[in-house]
């Protein structure tokens, strides 16, 4: 393969790649009504005047399928914790016992969890045109080098390889989404 092809070949793979990463990160935010650290993880706590995320500040731990257990480093904490995850709105009731923080994670309502299909529906959507996107910037980058002195052939390759390897990807989001929504109807 041409070291300019490969160079554009691997620049799109990695887009792609990122873009499962995302999806994946994405994915496991979406709550499935088990207790998942990850649902807090974009919460933000007030530290002594500046935002921090609430992983900065205290460990967020899994006590049983539906309870999450957050213990602050301070105890001045507590309280600043307590009103940060009531106003990420997520649903969520932390009970506070002056040690630490409990979370009990309501089961799902059959509304809920088909709400929560569309929006990871959403998130395999938006990573596949994130793929997409890495895969049309790839055929540009192929065309200029076609006009710019590449062989017919190889360039028809080079477009066929990166072909398959965005269908390879789009399979891998579909995969994902697949799991998620198994998870997320699973009563």
């Amino acid at each position: 393969m041409n070291p300019e092809v490969k160079k554009v070949y691997d620049k799109a793979s990695s887009l792609m790649e990122k873009s499962i990463q995302h999806l994946e990160q994405e994915l496991a935010k979406v709550r499935a009504g088990k207790a998942n650290p990850a649902i807090l993880e974009n919460v933000m706590v007030d530290y002594y005047g500046s935002k921090m995320p609430i992983s900065q500040t205290a460990n967020v731990n899994t006590q049983d399928a539906r309870t999450l257990i957050i213990q602050p480093w301070e105890k001045t904490m507590l309280t600043p914790i307590e009103k940060a995850i009531q106003a990420a709105n997520l649903g969520l009731n932390p009970q506070n016992d002056g040690v630490i923080i409990r979370i009990s994670v309501p089961p799902l309502t059959e509304e809920r969890r088909r709400d929560l299909v569309k929006k990871a529906k959403q998130e395999a959507e938006d990573a596949k045109v994130g793929i997409r996107a890495a895969r049309k910037d790839a055929m540009e980058e192929i065309k200029k080098l076609k006009t710019g002195g590449l062989p017919e052939d190889e360039a028809k390759d080079a477009e066929t390889k990166t072909q398959t390897l965005t269908d390879g990807f789009v399979a891998k989001c579909d995969k994902h989404l697949e799991a998620k929504e198994k998870e997320i109807m699973t009563v």
